[in-house]
């Protein structure tokens, strides 16, 4: 899953509450550029980027915490679908997301 936040301290909270509830295996963030319309206005902030890797089974759960928990009014949360790994890594997810 991805999402987007224009802070460290709430990429980190993110990242932090995500891991210890065992929704996510790994996250990770990244500094980054955005290009985008918002209210009809063009727009460029610098935000971070959030790969949060879970388990297909905590999608919802993810969706219910960043709908919570996210400062923006209208957070981006997208679901990219894993199809193909390395199986210890795999299996190394599905061991820490419960």
């Amino acid at each position: 899953m991805v999402t987007t936040t224009d802070s460290d301290e709430e990429a980190d909270a993110i990242a932090e509450s995500l891991v210890r509830q065992q929704l996510a295996a790994c996250v990770q963030r990244t500094r980054i550029t955005s290009h985008y319309m918002w209210e009809g206005d063009y727009e460029k902030s610098d935000e971070i980027l959030i790969l949060i890797k879970t388990r297909s089974d905590k999608v919802d759960a993810i969706k219910r915490f960043i709908e919570e928990n996210h400062s923006y009014d209208t957070p981006e949360l997208i679901e990219v679908p894993i199809v193909s790994g390395l199986a210890g890594y795999l299996g190394w997810m599905d061991e820490v997301v419960r």
